[in-house]
């Protein structure tokens, strides 16, 4: 999708792309729990991840970013493959809270939320207002992905803000914390397991790379939104068809 265009978030696709992976193959079930990106720029992935369930084609992917498309560049309260994402960092969290607590109120404990979060957004305080709700509330339904790739368009995010301890902070708002390789589908798969057993709202941090997979990429490539010349683009294509053939 990046590559036809020639630029794009390229970098988003490719370090929470074994975590999408992960909770479309494992827990998530599509029409039943519900689904928020909470970095709109992030939304890439979430059609990728709804081709693979049937619920885009081929068609609609070679669409991504074309003027008039339903599958933008950039989330919107449109855009297919989930159930929210938000624009301004940092909301989406709040929107999943709202969402687990309504399910709650319902009595549907059957179905759960989940929402993948960026580490940058860890930045804005909206984020912990949320999630000292969740820990409060014991909302354990819900369920955070938090894609640690260390990456903002001002740099490096840990020589912005530092984070750490991530795992730390979350268990003290009362959440269930697991930090892994956000690049091990069988570990991120193992943490959703439990993350989703506990009764406490739980967060798998992945530790992921923004060139993670393409190895054709520059060693110094942040793809936070990457500009592919005609040969870089042709490379990357070149790369991933030959991986899948």
């Amino acid at each position: 999708m990046v590559a036809r265009h020639g630029f794009g978030y390229l970098g988003q696709a490719l370090s929470s792309a074994e975590l999408m992976a992960a909770l479309v193959a494992g827990p998530y079930r599509p029409g039943i729990d519900e689904l928020v990106c909470s970095p709109g720029h992030y939304i890439i992935v979430f059609y990728a991840a709804a081709f693979e369930t049937g619920a885009l084609s081929a068609s609609d992917l070679a669409t991504y970013g074309d003027d008039g498309s339903k599958l933008e560049a950039i989330g919107t309260e449109s855009s297919p493959g989930v159930d929210l994402t938000t624009g301004s960092l940092g909301q989406g969290l709040s929107g999943a809270v709202g969402l687990a607590m309504a399910q709650r109120l319902r009595g549907r404990d059957d179905v759960s939320t989940y929402a993948l979060l960026s580490d940058g957004e860890m930045e804005e305080g909206q984020v912990w207002e949320a999630a000292m709700f969740a820990g409060h509330h014991q909302l354990s339904r819900l369920t955070v992905l938090l894609n640690a790739n260390d990456s903002q368009v001002d740099g490096p995010v840990s020589s912005i803000t530092t984070l750490e301890p991530i795992a730390a902070k979350w268990q003290s708002f009362g959440w269930d914390a697991y930090d892994v390789d956000g690049h091990d589908v069988d570990a991120v798969g193992d943490a959703l397991a439990a993350a989703g057993a506990g009764d406490r709202p739980g967060i798998v941090i992945g530790r992921t790379s923004t060139n993670h997979g393409l190895s054709v990429l520059p060693p110094d490539a942040d793809g936070h939104f990457i500009k592919l010349p005609p040969e870089l683009a042709a490379a990357v294509r070149a790369e991933v068809e030959g991986r899948l053939a």
